[in-house]
């Protein structure tokens, strides 16, 4: 009897697309750095948390620049593994803690962070939800950034529209959700969108991997829906982007 060999899931696809990838999000050194200027000074050593940290592409940059020390979330733990093996490459394992838990209940202390920063994760939950849940977090003084799909223009195209509801349907431009945050108590200091550079230093390694799996045989209708985002960005990235936004939470009246 010969042995049953299963076909790998559409699930187990994704993650052979994505796992070891520089990037899980459109971003760059250069982009972290800037937003992490627009924040504005921050004591010294400053206590990070960083939430969707991926394999760390803004985590170790953000240790680099600060001298801070940084709490890394994140629920795949193959990225917090990576991480954790580039921190000690870099010298910086005595200043990080991985946390595998998820983001809408975060097991962490109030007032206990002077930066909390999320790079292309906040929409697993949602903008709103995000501001409201993660400001018991902040210090006094402490300041949130964090990317986020938005509309660069009021009427994307049909294309775009249904990738996106498909996954984000509360995804707004960039001016609605920086109106929104302010709403919600917040002080926007910086909104920044996203060079074209940022989603290719995504996309363009997700593209070879996706390329080197069809070639291995790899389910193609799998790797067709991993594709797909790569796909619309190049028939309609002109209607949508991510933004960072700086934001401050304002004291409450009292």
């Amino acid at each position: 009897m010969s042995a049953v060999t299963s076909s790998p899931t559409p699930i187990d696809v994704f993650w052979m697309a994505h796992d070891g990838l520089p990037r899980q999000a459109p971003g760059s050194v250069a982009t972290t750095e800037l937003l992490l200027r627009l924040a504005g000074p921050l004591p010294d050593r400053p206590r990070i948390v960083d939430i969707g940290c991926g394999t760390g592409a803004a985590t170790l940059p953000l240790l680099a620049a600060t001298g801070g020390s940084a709490v890394a979330v994140d629920t795949h733990a193959p990225f917090l593994d990576r991480l954790r093996d580039e921190a000690r490459a870099a010298g910086a394992a005595d200043r990080l803690r991985t946390l595998d838990a998820p983001m809408q209940d975060l097991p962490l202390p109030e007032g206990a962070v002077d930066l909390l920063w999320a790079e292309g994760s906040a929409y697993l939950m949602g903008f709103d939800a995000a501001l409201r849940e993660w400001r018991r977090l902040l210090a006094p003084g402490g300041v949130l950034v964090l990317t986020e799909a938005v509309w660069t223009t009021p009427e994307p195209a049909a294309g775009a529209r249904a990738f996106w509801d498909a996954g984000y349907p509360g995804m707004r431009t960039t001016a609605a959700n920086a109106v929104a945050a302010e709403a919600a108590g917040w002080t926007v200091r910086a909104v920044h969108l996203l060079p074209d550079e940022d989603w290719a230093a995504y996309y363009g390694p997700l593209a070879e991997r996706i390329a080197a799996l069809r070639a291995e045989g790899v389910d193609p209708a799998a790797l067709d829906e991993v594709a797909r985002e790569v796909d619309v960005r190049r028939e309609h990235g002109a209607d949508y982007g991510y933004a960072g936004y700086v934001l401050a939470p304002r004291p409450a009246a009292g």
